[in-house]
């Protein structure tokens, strides 16, 4: 109908590039909403400590709930108040979106095929209380109440007794309650794609500088498609002559080490692997250049979310058929620390390179069932390998294997009779697995 055409023309128009402060950005996203209300779902999963709305706009073919098969994505920016860029191109990537959609094929079957949740900022009181903007530093970088919300998550490697902000308390809510697979958090003040872990200790190899996790190799490709696929990052030319990071990839710790951090957070207990996007050297640029940042980024944000495609999922069921929430899904050799369980759907995503794995499914108390995978490259068809894994017996429950709450690697790392009986059990069911 007319109406709804001049809505739409109207909310997509009304984007321009320029800085969008509270009442704009939801103003915008209402009206992206309104307009596309099939294939959009706009809420707020919290609010700042100033009382703002923590938004986010979720696109896909079933916006408003998760469908069995179709993974979880998610896009983050703004955590840093006064780390603006990515604020503007996450509005501007979801404007290609909803534009696009139906209209580009490659952006339809991204669409109808993943469950893409975007939320431009994670710290709007930071952002707001920039009222200077500076390349390199303001007190906006923080929330209301002083606080590093990237220092400001459990940290799996030591207790950084951080009180936890209403801002991280929301997020770490939304991890809960979705299935997400893959995510990245935008940030600003160098170019580079970051990865886990942030922290570490001699379990991860850190004393070597590098702290490694088990699905390195993962994250390195993840770092990888976003740095070759960004118009410059890929070149590895630091921000200044001191730093350098070879084909725009860093491990985080290599870096600089950082506890409570986010991306590590996303991996150990959200079953979600998290980069970290460093995507402009100067903290808060002029408007002018937003454009500029939206073009060396367009191609490498899409790319991005197609990776969440990679590797293996599945369905765990009994023999009735019905599923089986907390059953351990795991690759054979990669152990995680809280190991990664199947929803209250049954299901399990893996994210694995190409190659051929033993997929190891286990119902604590029961025997183990193993399946070799080969796995190929199957982004391009916007759907990981499927495999689904049905036990013999039937389950009316199934308890979530013991994963201590933190800090993880510390005990692990201790590993002595003064550990606790439950992380014994932990480190059993590791070695077992």
């Amino acid at each position: 109908d007319a109406v709804g055409f001049f809505c739409f023309v109207s909310a997509v128009a009304a984007l321009d590039f320029k800085y969008h402060h509270a009442e704009e950005l939801e103003e915008y996203l209402k009206g992206v909403h309104a307009a596309n209300p099939s294939f959009t779902h706009l809420h707020s999963i919290g609010r700042s400590v100033e009382g703002r709305d923590l938004w986010v706009l979720v696109l896909g073919r079933f916006p408003t709930h998760h469908k069995i098969g179709i993974p979880e994505f998610k896009y983050v920016a703004n955590m840093h108040g006064d780390e603006t860029v990515g604020r503007e191109i996450l509005l501007h990537l979801i404007d290609f979106l909803v534009t696009s959609y139906r209209r580009d094929p490659v952006v339809t079957r991204l669409l109808n095929n993943t469950r893409i949740h975007i939320m431009p900022t994670m710290n709007p009181d930071g952002f707001e209380a920039t009222k200077v903007p500076d390349c390199y530093y303001t007190r906006g970088r923080y929330n209301k109440n002083g606080e590093d919300l990237n220092r400001n998550f459990p940290d799996a490697f030591e207790n950084n007794n951080v009180s936890i902000q209403p801002e991280t308390q929301a997020v770490m809510k939304w991890i809960r309650n979705e299935t997400f697979v893959l995510s990245a958090n935008l940030h600003g003040g160098a170019l580079v794609a970051s990865y886990t872990f942030d922290n570490g200790n001699s379990v991860t190899g850190s004393s070597s500088g590098y702290s490694r996790s088990p699905d390195d190799d993962v994250f390195v490709h993840l770092a990888k498609t976003y740095s070759f696929n960004h118009k410059s990052m890929y070149k590895g030319i630091g921000c200044d002559s001191r730093q350098t990071f070879p084909e725009g990839i860093t491990n985080g710790y290599s870096w600089y080490q950082l506890e409570g951090g986010m991306q590590d957070y996303n991996y150990v207990w959200g079953q979600c692997f998290e980069i970290t996007l460093e995507l402009s050297c100067c903290k808060y640029p002029p408007e002018s250049e937003l454009e500029n940042f939206w073009m060396d980024n367009k191609a490498a944000l899409i790319e991005y979310i197609k990776q969440v495609h990679l590797g293996v999922k599945g369905q765990v069921t009994d023999k009735n058929g019905n599923p089986i929430p907390n059953a351990i899904v795991e690759a054979k050799g990669r152990p995680h620390i809280c190991p990664y369980t199947t929803n209250e759907h049954g299901e399990y995503f893996l994210l694995l390179l190409p190659g051929t794995y033993v997929i190891n499914a286990t119902v604590p108390g029961f025997q183990s069932i193993l399946k070799t995978l080969e796995i190929p490259d199957n982004t391009g068809n916007f759907s990981a390998v499927k495999h689904d894994f049905s036990f013999p017996e039937v389950f009316t429950t199934s308890i979530a294997p013991s994963c201590p709450k933190i800090p993880l690697y510390q005990e692990l790392e201790r590993a002595s009779a003064a550990v606790k009986p439950t992380l014994h059990i932990l480190v059993l069911l590791i070695v077992t697995l």
